[in-house]
């Protein structure tokens, strides 16, 4: 067993919140390439704990201080960075100054400046950077864009995506930076609205050349004192078709997309769970259910971005997509803050 892990590529994991140890940490056992190696904490005994729970070497776990140091560890290969949204930018360049390849969290960054410095510095040190962007990795919504690319649609015409699920700081620890603009960024559009966004784009394949979007929140609610609460976008594509999208902190959760063509529509609800998702095709003539294998796209992420790392391949969601997303989240605050259309 230690010589097939001694193939896989070592990562470290920065930032030991929610995601990070109960949706990251426990995949890297159905990797084929990757394997958990270091932690970066700046709760010791926290580390210590999942360090021995791992079978994480105890001089293997780093604090924010000497993180810098790991560049002297050949156990890590990659570093994945699970961070509040507002340090993606420092850690990234910090991880590729100490010559590693980095696996960073969605949204990217909060500005597009923080972005080209992420890939700025990567290209530097010649290390490769990839955005977490787990729903492109889910056989699903592979499966999904594959339909769409072969025509089963038809010609596409429109598009809906959906994202919302309330924000607790007062009850839950790991959205309280969630409601802090330095931090996040944004807010429900930064977290999860981005869902929409991207998936929007993949499945269709197209880039937006025009946004709309109008907000609505409580600023007498104190979570949303700097952030927004809901947002509902517009993405015009070249092609004509058009995409209405919402994101919110308020309503109950749902994570769905459904995609509408000449000859048939497609639905993926829930299109960005964890563990279950669900495809529908339908049209005049009914429903059907396609039989899809559930597969772990944690796994198949964090495998894509080793192989990438071993072969110096560029990512299938390199730091490049990421900037494109931070680009249009930027532009669809100022369409919401100004009332008008953004061309892009």
């Amino acid at each position: 067993m230690k010589s097939t892990n001694q193939k896989k590529l070592g990562f470290a994991i920065v930032g030991l919140g929610k995601f990070a140890t109960e949706q990251i940490m426990p995949n890297f056992k159905d990797c084929q390439q990757a394997r958990l190696t270091a932690l970066v904490s700046g709760s010791p005994a926290k580390a210590k704990k999942l360090a021995a729970e791992y079978g994480i070497a105890e001089q293997n776990i780093y604090s924010y201080e000497n993180f810098d140091s790991i560049k002297d560890n050949p156990d890590v290969d990659v570093v994945y960075i699970i961070l509040p949204n507002g340090l993606h930018a420092e850690y990234t360049v910090r991880a590729a100054q100490a010559g590693k390849h980095v696996l960073c969290e969605k949204p990217m960054a909060t500005t597009v400046a923080d972005c080209e410095k992420m890939i700025a510095a990567c290209k530097k040190a010649g290390r490769q950077l990839m955005i977490a962007y787990r729903a492109q990795y889910e056989p699903f919504n592979l499966n999904a864009i594959a339909r769409i690319r072969k025509g089963e649609l038809g010609k596409v015409r429109a598009i809906t995506a959906d994202h919302g699920r309330p924000v607790k700081p007062a009850e839950e620890k790991a959205d309280v930076w969630r409601v802090d603009k330095k931090l996040a960024g944004g807010g429900s559009l930064m977290d999860i609205g981005i869902y929409s966004l991207n998936a929007c784009r993949y499945l269709l394949g197209e880039e937006p050349v025009e946004v709309t979007a109008l907000e609505s929140s409580d600023k007498s609610d104190p979570r949303f004192k700097e952030v927004e609460d809901n947002i509902h976008f517009t993405l015009r594509f070249p092609s004509g078709v058009l995409a209405t999208c919402t994101s919110s902190y308020s309503y109950e959760s749902v994570k769905r997309g459904r995609v509408f063509g000449d000859k048939a529509w497609l639905d993926l609800d829930p299109l960005s769970d964890y563990y279950e998702h669900t495809l529908k095709v339908g049209s005049s003539k009914g429903e059907t259910e396609p039989k899809i294998q559930e597969g772990n796209q944690f796994a198949a992420e964090l495998d894509h971005m080793a192989e990438c790392a071993r072969t110096n391949t560029t990512p299938r969601t390199p730091g490049e997509e990421g900037l494109r997303d931070v680009r249009l989240i930027l532009a669809i605050y100022e369409a919401a803050r100004t009332g008008k259309a953004v061309t892009v």
